[in-house]
């Protein structure tokens, strides 16, 4: 047999270079590059490997170990989850701060690699530096805490335990229904410790990505529901990105009439001027959708994971007799709502549910009157994107107007976290498949900046924004330099409005008063109510190497949008935004969404949300 003298970094990396995906005869390199940053626990394994073969593996050097993970997770979320990426930390800190990214990486179902180092498989240095001792376990290590953010987890104490585990990584890296955060947790000493590998484990490897189609009686079971519906909606989720099911979705939708809503991580599944898109669906969605949702019998869910968002915490689906129809390929989420179960990947499902429906459509009436809806919030858009005096300081969503207005189906939005979800979910007009990219199954502050710098990295040439406001952008701003360091033009549109906007909105409504929301300098009671700080996060954002165009009315964000679209590196867009009261903003939500208000309170404002809370908690159902 024929082997090679490897350390197990080193059969790693090599191992990696040879993994490929296929769907619909497409391949792609799965693991195409290794983000990192190197301490005593990878430096000597991982980076030596990397450095000895820099072409098995391409390096990416990042700032910060959650931020890598939101790069690496972004990117594979735009290559249609066909593509990954590493991401190498050392031992103590720098693995813990996977956590946050994984558990995102995880809920959303994105691929990722995770490579932490660890401490001595052998012990013979122990405690480490940065080790975690455990009394009553000699085997836990930090790494352990990210056992539940993965998908799958393993240890490699011994060289020759590398391969199955790597094998079993790629299958789940690789696997539409398990998919998520792997970690491959990688001892100092083992890293460096040399093994003759058997040649055969270095053989290119092709992981196809599979299509199941689905079950012929319950496709019929489907079929005879929806035929039967007289106001059926379609939810459309990230799964139907995923699978890139966006033609058989608009073939479907104009043959049968039925309209389509769609989650955040379904926007963008119909293009906006599509006669069946009646945009976002839930809490943050637009009343066309949510007055359909509320009046429909039946409800074909396709990819979607219905969160309390969709489902606006079980009070948006009011018919009694609703029924719930789930294309979905994880069981788990198709027999969500007690629905009929359609398991299947959502462009095979939806091409055999054509099929089953021919000359079925719903009645001219009901497309009518969707038609004149969606019409209706149309205006509404206009409305709210309106910004008459260019003079001005512009609101929040003049600042998307303004940006409608320059971007074509090339560009890609970014944002994941504050006020900016809720308005891009009512309000945005997604002209392609991938345009809109906003992650709220985890809504992770702090996503945004190295996320833009793993989509510029997947879909190179294509303009990229990233949404920030001010609470965000102090979460996680480091990886602007890594952006200046790689050349990736994406422009960071940053929102000033003094605070975290979204969960100050949130605590006016529920009682809390927007206690220890804003970002002020103490009153003389104590209370963060005094000035506004005198923090100047564009001359952050240019001390980080962006380029920076300040824009402070409406008139000169116009021009600063337009510059930045076609800048060839990092570049700030920075708009301090009108937040009073009095001047128009979004439309509000069209349902609720169920944050628990304390049942006995002595300040009126939390009394009178209580009252508000109990008179909407009476609408939730249980759909059995």
């Amino acid at each position: 047999m024929t082997t090679l003298r490897l350390t197990v970094a080193q059969a790693l990396v090599r191992f990696l270079a040879r993994q490929y995906t296929e769907r619909d005869a497409h391949r792609h390199r799965l693991v195409n590059a290794c983000w990192g940053i190197f301490g005593h626990g990878n430096v000597a394994g991982i980076g030596q490997a990397l450095r000895e073969d820099p072409q098995a593996l391409p390096f990416l050097q990042g700032r910060n170990e959650q931020a890598m993970v939101h790069a690496a997770t972004a990117y594979a979320r735009q290559s249609d989850r066909l593509r990954a990426q590493a991401v190498t930390t050392s031992i103590g800190p720098g693995a813990t701060n996977l956590v946050t990214g994984a558990a995102l990486a995880t809920v959303n179902h994105l691929p990722v690699l995770l490579l932490p180092g660890d401490t001595f498989a052998t012990r013979r240095a122990d405690p480490v530096l940065q080790q975690l001792e455990v009394p009553y376990a000699g085997d836990l290590s930090v790494n352990d805490a990210l056992r539940p953010v993965s998908r799958y987890f393993d240890r490699i104490t011994r060289p020759e335990a590398l391969m199955p585990a790597a094998l079993q990584a790629m299958r789940v890296l690789t696997d539409p229904v398990d998919t998520g955060a792997v970690t491959l947790a990688l001892p100092q000493d083992v890293q460096a410790e040399a093994y003759d590998w058997p040649a055969e484990f270095f053989t290119y490897r092709i992981w196809r990505v599979p299509r199941p189609a689905p079950d012929p009686d319950a496709l019929s079971a489907a079929a005879r529901v929806l035929r039967a519906a007289r106001r059926p909606l379609i939810i459309a989720g990230g799964g139907v990105h995923h699978s890139e099911a966006e033609a058989a979705l608009r073939t479907f939708a104009e043959a049968t009439g039925i309209p389509v809503a769609a989650t955040q991580a379904g926007k963008g599944a119909l293009r906006h001027d599509h006669p069946a898109d009646v945009g976002g669906i839930g809490h943050t969605g637009t009343a066309t959708a949510d007055a359909l949702a509320r009046d429909a019998d039946v409800v074909l869910g396709i990819g979607t994971r219905y969160t309390d968002f969709t489902t606006a915490s079980a009070t948006l689906f009011a018919d009694p007799a609703v029924r719930f129809v789930n294309l979905n390929i994880a069981a788990f989420d198709a027999h969500k709502l007690a629905a009929l179960p359609l398991v299947a990947d959502a462009r095979e499902g939806l091409v055999a549910l054509t099929r089953a429906l021919h000359g079925h459509r719903v009645e001219a009436a009901y497309e009518a009157g969707y038609a004149t809806a969606k019409a209706a919030w149309e205006r509404r858009v206009d409305a709210a994107y309106a910004a008459p005096d260019p003079d001005a300081r512009p609101t929040q969503t003049q600042v998307l107007g303004a940006l409608d207005a320059v971007v074509d189906d090339s560009d890609i939005l970014v944002n994941a976290a504050g006020s900016l979800p809720g308005d891009l979910h009512r309000l945005w007009r997604a002209r392609s498949r991938r345009q809109y990219h906003l992650e709220y199954g985890y809504s992770c502050m702090g996503y945004e900046i190295p996320a833009a710098l793993g989509v510029a990295l997947a879909a190179p040439g294509r303009p990229v924004w990233a949404l920030v406001g001010d609470g965000t952008y102090l979460m996680n701003p480091t990886e602007i330099v890594t952006a200046v360091q790689e050349g990736a033009a994406f422009t960071l549109v940053l929102l000033q409005n003094h605070g975290f906007a979204s969960i100050g909105g949130l605590s006016e409504q529920t009682g809390g008063e927007r206690f220890g929301t804003d970002y002020r300098f103490r009153a003389a009671d104590g209370t963060y109510t005094g000035d506004p700080l005198p923090v100047d996060l564009a001359a952050n954002a240019a001390s980080l190497g962006m380029r920076v165009l300040r824009a402070p009315t409406v008139g000169a964000l116009r021009d600063a949008l337009a510059e930045a679209r076609g800048a060839n590196r990092p570049t700030c867009v920075y708009v301090e935004t009108e937040t009073a009261d009095t001047v128009p903003g979004a439309p509000g939500a069209q349902s609720w969404w169920d944050v628990p208000v304390a049942e006995t309170a002595t300040r009126p404002a939390a009394v009178a949300a209580r009252l508000a809370y109990d008179q909407h908690a009476a609408d939730r159902r249980r759909h059995l």
